[in-house]
This record gives structure tokens, sequence and C-alpha cells, in this order.
């Protein structure tokens, strides 16, 4: 069973954790739509790995600090937890601004710590001739056009939403926008840094992601020094949800080759 559990980073800042199962230490980052959206891919990793599960500063009425300003520092706090916690060997796996944390993590790793990534359609970067878009100004309807491959069967009426629930979500997205709004989903510098990162690092993308494309993807994974990109059939922006055992065989293979590897550096 998940432990809850809270830790320390800063006087002011703590974060919240679900941690389970044992073996390689896996750090798992959601994206905007919250923990539940990478609940179902953390149950199936804890069976084979040590999982850890934050909640995002901000997200679910968590605490945030006025200088919580950007991925930068999401990026540093996991970074130094992992750095207290005297881990190595670490998996990290990001979806969407999870995944630009986890980006953004590698190329600030300057102890080794992180042996493994793996992006889930995650934004962070700019590419030129594939925008991102504006995720703030669609409504719930156009949020579901974009992010699933079948929006009729995820789609959530905002009317018929309990009240508690709908204004958690309104937090959420102001919490997003605060740290990913300006400029808007991405780090201007990231691309050119990603060619220094080391760690073998698996991309993947839903094919039928219009929030960021599948070519947007491919020029995320190239910029890697170790990247490789796959597409999944018939996902959108959450492959995990939408097509999870194509989704999860691909990470389980990755996790399978990078511990095999960082266990032979030894």
């Amino acid at each position: 069973m998940p432990t809850d559990t809270t830790a320390a980073v800063y006087p002011d800042l703590s974060l919240t954790l679900s941690e389970a199962g044992m073996g390689r230490p896996v750090l798992l980052l959601h994206g905007g739509g919250g923990r539940a959206t990478v609940a179902g891919l953390a149950e199936h990793l804890s069976r084979t790995a040590r999982t850890l599960t934050p909640v995002h500063p901000g997200w679910d009425g968590t605490h945030r600090p006025e200088w919580f300003t950007g991925i930068d520092d999401l990026a540093l706090a996991y970074l130094h937890y992992l750095q207290d916690r005297r881990l190595h060997d670490v998996l990290v796996v990001g979806s969407s601004l999870g995944g630009w944390t986890a980006a953004e993590m590698a190329v600030r790793d300057t102890m080794g710590i992180i042996t493994g990534l793996i992006l889930i359609n995650a934004v962070g970067v700019h590419v030129e001739t594939e925008p991102i878009t504006d995720f703030f100004t669609l409504d719930a309807r156009g949020v579901a056009e974009h992010s699933w491959h079948d929006p009729d069967r995820f789609y959530l009426d905002p009317a018929s939403s309990p009240a508690d629930q709908l204004a958690l979500r309104q937090a959420n997205m102001a919490t997003m926008r605060a740290l990913t709004g300006d400029p808007y989903m991405h780090d201007p510098k990231l691309l050119r840094r990603l060619g220094r990162v080391q760690p073998p690092t698996l991309v993947l993308w839903g094919e039928s992601d219009r929030i960021v494309t599948p070519a947007y993807g491919a020029a995320y994974a190239s910029a890697f020094g170790h990247g490789r990109f796959e597409v999944i059939p018939q996902a959108g922006h959450l492959p995990q949800i939408e097509q999870p055992e194509a989704t999860f065989a691909l990470i389980d293979a990755h996790l399978r080759q990078t511990t095999t590897r960082s266990i032979n550096a030894q």
C-alpha cells in the first residue's frame, strides 16, 4: 500500500509524496491535471520499483511559497529532495509539465543522481514550427478536443462537477498559470541544453495530441544526447490513461534497460 509522507526541502516548503514498492527509485511527476493523472502508472511501476509520486506545490491544496514561481523552482526542489534522501540511480518519469520538470532536473543534475528519463507528451521547449496550444484559452470542450484521442469518452462537463472539485481544478489551473505562463509553457534556453543530458531518455507521445504535436515531440527527443522517440497510437496528451498497456510496456522496457546499464556502470 502507498504511504503518504511529507518532506521539508526548504524552511517554507515541504513536499507531499506517496511512496510505494521496492527496488530502483522512480520519481513520477504529474502534469497540470494533478497526481490523479499518473495514479495508474504509479500503481503499475510500484510492482517492480520504488515509486515516489509527489504533488507539485500549489496543486490539490498544498502550499506554494510566493517566491516559487517557475518550473526551475520545481526542478531544483525535487533535485534537492533526492539529494537529501541520498538516492541514486533514479529514473525520472514526467507527464506534460512533469516531463518539462524532469528535463530541467536533468540539465541541473551535476551529481549524476538521474540515470534515466521518460518524458510523456512533455512541454517545456520552443520548436519554431510546432507552437504549443494555449491551454488557458480553451473551454472544457476545447480541452477535451485537444487532449484526447476520444474526447467524448473523457469530456467533463463543468456544470455536472461538484462545487468543491470545480474549485480545486480552478486553483490548480491558477498555480499552473503562475509557474508556466510567462514565457508560455517553455524555457527558451532548455532545448539547446538538452544535448548535455547523457542518461538514456525515452520520449513517448500520443499520436492524437493537439496540445503539443508528435512533430514537437520528435524535435524534443532529438535534442537529447541519447533520446529515443516512440508514438503511441489512439492516444492523446495522456497516453498512460488512454492506452495504458502500450504505454506501460514501453516504460517497463526502458526501466529494465536503464537499470541494467546503471548496474553495469558501477
